[in-house]
């Protein structure tokens, strides 16, 4: 299981027993399961009276770095001996890890479903169409005389080979800013992979 620096640094201070206690070091792990389940609705882990007296940075720290180190094992399915392992690199003891593999076990569920939708692949698109609209009046009967494009984006996922359609109208400026940003892109692409 790898997690960067800084989010080990973050579950090395929450491990502190000094600066994080035991109602705390739980109030920061159980905040940061409930918003990765719940999204921004839950409970912000801040607010919690426990944490009054650690610097809200600090305590933001810990809580992303929980964040980060959860997810990770659940996307590689870390088992108990694995995830207590890593914990105790981070100086975790016994108590915490057990309380760690606990919660984590509590949420695991939940969240192999949510990382399970988001999917591997982006979707790509496939195929783009697009045709010219001449604008002639308005409703305030005003003649403006003035071209639009629709385009309209089809997108497959690979992984559930689902087609999706993205559509918008844009006027001609627009049109040739999107087909110059492309080129842009196409043309960092290239510089990459010649690397």
């Amino acid at each position: 299981m790898e997690v960067a620096e800084d989010w080990q640094r973050g579950l090395h201070r929450l491990a502190d027993p000094a600066r994080f206690g035991p109602k705390a070091f739980s109030a920061v792990l159980r905040g940061a399961l409930q918003s990765l389940v719940r999204g921004p609705s839950a409970q912000c882990a801040l607010d919690d009276t426990e944490l009054r007296h650690i610097a809200p940075s600090v305590v933001k720290e810990c809580h992303s770095a929980v964040a980060a180190c959860v997810l990770e094992a659940v996307k590689h399915n870390v088992d108990r001996a694995a995830l207590s392992n890593f914990l105790e690199d981070c100086k975790f003891d016994k108590e915490r890890t057990e309380e760690f593999w606990t919660e984590y076990q509590k949420h695991k569920e939940p969240l192999e479903l949510l990382l399970g939708n988001i999917g591997r692949c982006p979707p790509h698109v496939s195929d783009v169409s697009w045709r010219l609209a001449y604008e002639i009046k308005t409703n305030q009967l005003h003649k403006t005389y003035r071209p639009s494009y629709f385009v309209k984006f089809s997108l497959e996922t690979p992984d559930t080979n689902q087609a999706q359609d993205v559509s918008f109208n844009c006027s001609m400026e627009q049109l040739q800013d999107l087909v110059g940003k492309l080129k842009d892109a196409a043309k960092s692409l290239e510089r990459t992979s010649q690397m």
